[in-house]
Parts: C-alpha cells; structure tokens; sequence
C-alpha cells in the first residue's frame, strides 16, 4: 500500500503517510502535559502512526487550561517527556503552535479575547479588542519563541494553526479582517500576519527544521475565502518556508457540516486536491477519513501525498498496524458521532469515544487477562451487551449472548436510519465481527426468563435488556392511526402523506428527517441532472429537499433537538429546516383524534391535522427481569437503557467495564 510507504517532510522521513492531526483533548492542567496525555498518545505511537501532531500548543495566555501550553519553559519537562514517550515507541511529533483570537473566551481566560478587528464571534459569543500594530509584531515574535521551545523539547516538526477561523484565518479571511493598515484590506495584505509567522518560524529555528502549516482549504463563510485564495496563500507560504500544508476544511462556524457523520466520508480530501497543484512540497488530506481503504484511494488517485486521521486513531490506536498485517476487518472505525470527543471538547470534558471505550484511560495499561475462566451471559444485544460480550472473551471468558429479535445492534439499528446517520450501522458490523472472531456464541430470537437462565447455569450474567418506548397518557393514543417512532424508523409501520410526531427530541427529530427524505431524488439523480443541466440550481435543490409528506413537529420545551450533542445538534435542526419540517415548540398534545392532535400553545388549543400521528416522548428501562435475578447469581451487572435510558455512549461505556470486572 502507498499509505504504508515512506515520505519525507522537510528533513524528517516518516515510516508511513498516516498523520494523525492535533486534537483538542482536554488532559491537561492548568497547561501542564499529564501522565493521561502521555499514555494516550504513546499508545498511538505503538499502534504504527507515522506523524503524530499533538495541540494545540497555545503560544501565549490567549489558550484555554486544559490544553498543552508552549509559552513559558516551565512546561518544557512535560513537553519532553510526551516526545520521549513517542519516540520510544518509533514514532515521530510535531507541536501545533495555537492562538485564538476571537475565538478564545473571556469567561476562561479572564482576558477579553483579540482579533484583526473587533468583529464578534458566532461561536463563542464574545466581542474581540482590535490589535494594534506592536501587539501583532509581538504574537508573530511568540510563534518563533514556542517553535524554538518544541525544537528544545524535541519535537520532530512544528506546525501552524492557520484553519478553523483561528487568528490566522482572521487575519486572511476579509469577514473578519476589516483593518486599514499593512495588515488588511487587500489579499497581499491580509496575507501578511501568516507570511510573517512562517517566516519568524523559520528564521527561528533554522533551515532543516520542519515547518508545517494547518489550513482551511475553504472556509466556507459567506464572503470568506475559497479554495483558490488558500492554495496562492500556500504557495506564498511554501516560499517562505514551509515544508508540508495539513488541509481541513472550514471555520468552526461555518453552516457547511465538517466532521459530523453527515459529512460523507472523505468528502474533502477534492480541498487538498486544490493546495497539492499549487505547491511541490508534501499535502496532507483530512477530515472524515477513517478508513486505511479510502486513505489509499486518495494517495493513489494523486489527490493528496499524506492523510490524516485524527478521530479514527482516537477510535483505534492500532489501526495502522492491524493494515499493515491485512486485518481490516479488526479496525473499529471512527463512526463520527462527536458523542465522546467534540461533544466533550465544547463541553470543557476530557475526551472519549463511543466506539472506543478505553480511549483516554491508555495510563491503565491493556486488559488483564481472566484469573478464573467464567461462563458468561449476556442478555440483549445492543452496543452496551455487545461490547461487555467483547471484552469479556478477549479476556478469556466462555461468553453467550442473547438476543431476543433477529439480529444484533439494538437501538443502534434504528439511529442508522435516517439520512445522514448511517455510519452507527458501522460499530453493529465491527462488534458483530468481533464476537464472531473471538468465539462468542450467538443466539437470535432467545428471549431470557428467570427459567432458562437458570437452566443455562452462568457463573456471571450482564443484563443489557435495553429499553422500551413509552406511551404517553394521552386521550386517544390507542387510536388505529397511532403509532410509536421506532416502530416507523424500524420498518414496522407505515404512515400518511400528513405526520405529526409529538416529541421533538433526537427520536422526534430523526424520525422527522427520514419521513421528510421520502420522495426526493437520490444523489445519483441530483448528479445526472445537474451535469447535463437538466434543471436549473433553484429546481435541483427543490426536489432534493422536498418530498412527499407533509411532517410537523411538537415539543413541550422551548425548542427541538435539546438532547442532541451540542456539536450535532446545529447540523439537525439545518437539516429539520432545509427539508420543510414543521415545528411547534411550549406546545402540549391533549387528544388524539381521527382528524389529527388537539395541542395546548399558551393556554390555546388548535387541531394540527394529521393521517399518523408518531409517538417520540422517550423511553423506559426493562428492568424488572435483572431485578428478579440478583438473588439467585453471585454475579449479576446491569448496564446500558437497563439501568436507565442514555446514550450509546453510556451504553458502551458500561458495557466495556463490565466485561472488565468479571
């Protein structure tokens, strides 16, 4: 495989061209590397990654805690210890050099934040003071001074944040650059804070130190820069210095979805395709790439010489050994839910992973083997009894599994429903892989009563009986023309032209967009009629977004979606949006009636007319078996919705320490 063959970067020479791009992990304290974020990225290190960029490195007090700090030399010992940790493990590092601007916060930082101009943010909501012309020559004289401080503590390479609408793109992108001295107004101008870090950077630490620089290659803002402006920046960078560009796609705040599994994968590495004919030096390509196949098909099709994967190596850290031994099979895919990493980062938690529960816990060492040899049960097979089934025989247990309907993933099945969610269909095939590769046995349509766990005899059993959907008390919910939303994204009901779907959390939301995508044109369709300009832009769009159903949504909260991750939720909701669905928030149903739902809006009733009314208001624990259980097994372990309803997350999360205690 190319992916596996040597590169060069500068002076450095990598055993591979899988990077895996710097993250915001939120180890740290109070800017201090810790034994968490040594581990976590040693065990990336021996999984066969060849560059390793941790970050962002802030380069002065406009960086947040519980990121890695590279202003001050009292950080120096950590920073050592995290590249000896790498290298001992024969991997190479690179520091991401960081600084905000408008997007640092002031409620953090104690500082209001900087900017080219003071332009608010959308992201963070805070109003940004001007630079003035000194202050900018003394953060280009600090990008020089950390990048002198990762060589000391050496670093393989450093590499510029100059994506996402950090204070470079501020400086570049004419949106937020509004100044009227040499550092704004035209492009040569607002090119010029850029210019300048790469070139204090190099000066700084010589000519055969790696410089590297992360860029958007679209920012994807209204008024923003394009593809073409990003590759004549890079090139003006690759003279200045520059050794490798990493290319991302856009801002933080862009409305265009970056890294949500919405995002088809690898749909951005065309962005890389743009900077790689305009430079001679190495292009890493990014974003939603999480597969060692689809990598390969982007070297060989020349778009890019390198690829990064960053939220796929938090996924697995040894994806790039298992491809170089030909298991692709056993490589747990990144399925982009942002459920443990972005969710996390813009919540001020450490980051985890839904589909790697051991991510962030590396200090802890890898699984300890059985002491004693158990008979293990498992009841239900959903991710959290899949993934206590896994790790309880990579352990060495004698592991069965029950599963009361006819196939594995539980509700992981109907998430993968709707448009845009398919990639949890991907953590079913990886665990149902994996049972199947260690040996667990399987058994389908077995439901599990107090008699025949009896009979079966465990020396342990996990319950992970999952949950039900809950019937609200409403008058008339027993109508014919009722029916509950999982029932529809499982296939099992049908529905009318007219939907109301009372509940407007992730179910109600998800179920709104898959009933909305129903009669619109497939993206083959959408690609043939607009290639022989069968229809103009404005028709094309129509008929991608407007379908057969007429679907209304309704919440008692103030808005929809209050359950869904901060960093997917914007993306739900554009969606609810874009496709017509109809919502009604503060609205109570009170009756259900043939011709729809009588609701309460602020003490007014009204008739929301409706063929099928769908049922979206949450679920409940089935738990009463596990409770009837606990008295006859001396090991007995709940986990998942059988506790109480929660996230995949959670239900994983469980599962995998479950599977550890036995």
């Amino acid at each position: 495989m190319k992916l596996l063959s040597p590169v060069r970067i500068g002076q450095m020479e990598l055993k591979n061209r899988v990077v895996m791009p710097a993250m915001h992990l939120g180890y740290c304290k109070d800017g201090f590397v810790t034994n968490k974020l040594v581990e976590f990225y040693r065990a990336r290190a021996r999984g066969g990654v060849g560059l390793i960029i941790v970050g962002g490195c802030a380069i002065d007090d406009q960086g947040y805690g519980n990121m890695i700090k590279i202003d001050d030399d009292k950080y120096m010992p950590g920073l050592s210890d995290l590249v000896n940790a790498v290298h001992e493990e024969g991997g190479k590092i690179a520091a991401q050099l960081f600084q905000p601007g408008r997007y640092s916060y002031s409620f953090l930082m104690g500082i209001q934040p900087v900017a080219p101009s003071p332009i608010p943010s959308k992201l963070t909501r805070q109003m940004p003071r001007e630079l003035t012309t000194d202050e900018i020559k003394d953060i280009v004289n600090s990008f020089g001074q950390a990048a002198v401080r990762a060589k000391k503590a050496g670093f393989d390479a450093v590499e510029v944040i100059g994506s996402a609408g950090y204070l470079v793109s501020q400086f570049l992108s004419p949106v937020t650059n509004q100044r009227q001295d040499e550092y704004g107004g035209d492009f040569e101008n607002r090119m010029r804070f850029g210019l300048e870090v790469a070139q204090n950077i190099r000066e700084a630490v010589g000519l055969d130190y790696p410089v590297m620089f992360r860029v958007g290659g679209n920012d994807f803002m209204p008024g923003g820069n394009t593809n073409r402006e990003i590759a004549v920046f890079c090139k003006r960078l690759e003279e200045a210095g520059v050794d490798a560009f990493n290319v991302t796609g856009g801002w933080h705040e862009t409305a265009v979805p970056q890294i949500t599994m919405a995002a088809p994968r690898g749909a951005f590495a065309y962005l890389a395709r743009g900077i790689k004919e305009a430079v001679n030096v190495p292009v890493v390509a990014c974003n939603r790439i999480n597969d060692p196949i689809l990598a390969e098909e982007i070297l060989a099709d020349d778009m890019a010489d390198l690829v990064g994967m960053a939220r796929a190596m938090i996924a697995d850290p040894d994806l790039v050994n298992k491809a170089s031994e030909g298991r692709f099979g056993q490589i747990r895919k990144c399925i982009g839910c942002n459920q443990g990493c972005l969710d996390a980062v813009f919540t001020m938690k450490p980051v985890g992973c839904l589909v790697n529960a051991r991510a962030g816990r590396e200090e802890e060492g890898d699984f300890r083997p059985a002491g004693r040899v158990k008979k293990v049960l498992v009841v239900g097979g959903g991710p959290g009894g899949m993934e206590a089934a896994r790790v309880a025989a990579e352990r060495g247990h004698r592991v069965t599994l029950w599963e009361k309907g006819n196939r594995l993933g539980g509700q992981l099945n109907i998430a993968a429903v709707p448009p845009g969610r398919s990639e949890f269909a991907t953590f079913v095939e990886y665990l149902s892989s994996e049972l199947y590769r260690l040996g667990v046995t399987v058994e389908l349509d077995k439901e599990a009563n107090e008699e025949n766990i009896r009979s079966f005899d465990p020396d342990a059993v996990v319950m992970a009986t999952g949950a039900t959907p809950v019937t609200p008390p409403i008058d008339g919910v027993d109508s014919p023309n009722v029916a509950q939303a999982w029932d529809v994204l499982a296939g099992k009901s049908a529905t009318g032209r007219r939907v109301v779907i009372i509940g407007g959390g992730a179910v109600g939301c998800e179920t709104a967009l898959m009933l909305a995508g129903k009669g619109v044109i497939n993206a083959e369709t959408l690609h043939f009629l607009a290639l022989n300009n069968a229809e103009n832009w404005e028709t094309l769009k129509v008929l991608a977004t407007r379908g057969i159903k007429d679907i209304t949504v309704i919440e008692m909260q103030k808005a929809v979606g209050a359950d869904i991750g901060i960093s997917s939720r914007w993306v739900i909701l554009q969606e609810i949006q874009r496709f017509g669905v109809k919502t009604i928030t503060g609205a109570t149903a009170k009756k259900i009636i043939d011709k729809g739902v009588i609701i309460d809006v602020a003490g007014k009733e009204e008739l929301i007319e409706a063929d099928t009314i769908l049922l979206a208001v949450g679920s409940q624990s089935v738990s009463e078996l596990s409770e009837r259980i606990k008295e006859s097994f001396p090991e007995v372990y709940m986990v998942g919705d059988a506790v109480a309803p929660r996230k995949a997350l959670d239900a994983v999360h469980q599962g995998c320490l479950a599977g550890e205690v036995l």
